[in-house]
């Protein structure tokens, strides 16, 4: 897994090349929302870009996790299949009902049954290298969905620009990355992880969760500023050292955000020893994010030894697709 979270800057490179040779065709109807089909490491490629695009999009945006798309897909929405492998049970599901309701449809996969349905039926189809753990394929996911966007003039912003500076950044700032991460895995040992982010970088939160679920084989949670200050935060009682908060910050933050955070450190302070900041780097929205991303990824991937873990096991997921594949 670490040599994956090492080629990071390598994979979004290949993806602006095969983002750049899709072959997509335009509508018949003008397009009213946009749906985003998928789950685990393709699905938060998803709400990534859509988070990242809320305050530019010209469209709603509504990511599907599950068996069934909204009620309002129609022959104006364009439906985004995600799925790396081709074969997520719910994307493939949701998919189908994208069909039945003549929606405009573009997938995103490296083969598999999703694959075939495209090229049976004649939609558009990016295809991206196969072969490795889903989580660890998101530059694919996220640069093609960037490019998805653009065709369809959904954004209207130099991607591509932001992308390439992302990868320099990401490569500038790699060392010095991986010893901040050692650092804070240091930190997070034998501790139960609570991560904070501030609108807009909720799904930045949630990835780094995930691979700390997948990688880390470890339990966490993660709340969104400032809603937790509505109720979260009221649960901050007792004082409990096995908690570790993590607040993924902006240099730039919101001022009403930034006056939140603080007044909410004094509260955790009391009840936790460890309070973890980290911030992001960058110009752009997308370089802040993927540096966060990256960080993360190299945190759970430290943890995971630390905690004596193949972070590329899975077990308990391929067996429960083997139990459901039963029924």
């Amino acid at each position: 897994m670490q040599e994956l979270v090492a080629g990071f800057t390598g994979q979004l490179k290949k993806a602006l090349e095969i983002g750049k040779q899709a072959s997509l065709h335009g509508t018949v109807a003008p397009l009213q929302n946009v749906v985003i089909a998928g789950l685990g490491g393709s699905g938060i490629g998803g709400s990534i870009v859509s988070e990242l695009v809320a305050l530019e999009s010209g469209l709603p945006i509504t990511v599907c996790k599950g068996y069934f798309i909204p009620s309002f897909v129609n022959e104006s929405t364009l439906f985004i299949a995600s799925s790396y492998s081709g074969n997520t049970e719910e994307t493939l599901q949701t998919l189908q009902q994208a069909i039945q309701k003549k929606a405009k449809i573009v997938c995103i996969t490296s083969g598999g049954k999703i694959a075939e349905i495209a090229k049976q039926n004649g939609f558009d189809c990016i295809t991206v290298p196969g072969g490795f753990p889903p989580r660890s394929c998101l530059g694919y996911s996220i640069t093609q969905l960037f490019y998805i966007l653009k065709f369809f003039s959904v954004i209207q912003s130099d991607f591509e620009k932001d992308l390439n500076s992302a990868i320099q950044l990401l490569d500038k700032e790699e060392q010095d990355s991986k010893t901040l991460a050692l650092k804070i895995s240091n930190q997070l040992e034998h501790k139960f992880p609570v991560i904070y982010a501030t609108t807009f970088n909720e799904a930045i939160a949630i990835r780094f969760r995930q691979q700390l679920n997948e990688n880390a084989k470890l339990l966490c949670w993660h709340q969104v500023i400032p809603e937790m200050n509505h109720n979260e935060l009221v649960g901050w009682r007792e004082k409990n050292d096995a908690l570790a908060v993590i607040l993924l910050l902006d240099h730039d933050e919101y001022s009403r955000n930034l006056t939140r955070i603080e007044i909410n450190k004094n509260v955790i302070k009391k009840y936790s020893s460890t309070l973890i900041e980290i911030y992001s780097k960058g110009t752009s929205k997308l370089e802040k994010a993927l540096y966060l991303i990256h960080l993360g990824d190299w945190i759970s991937c430290y943890l995971a030894d630390k905690r004596g873990f193949d972070a590329n096991e899975i077990n308990v997921i391929n067996n429960l697709k083997d139990q459901l594949a039963k029924t």
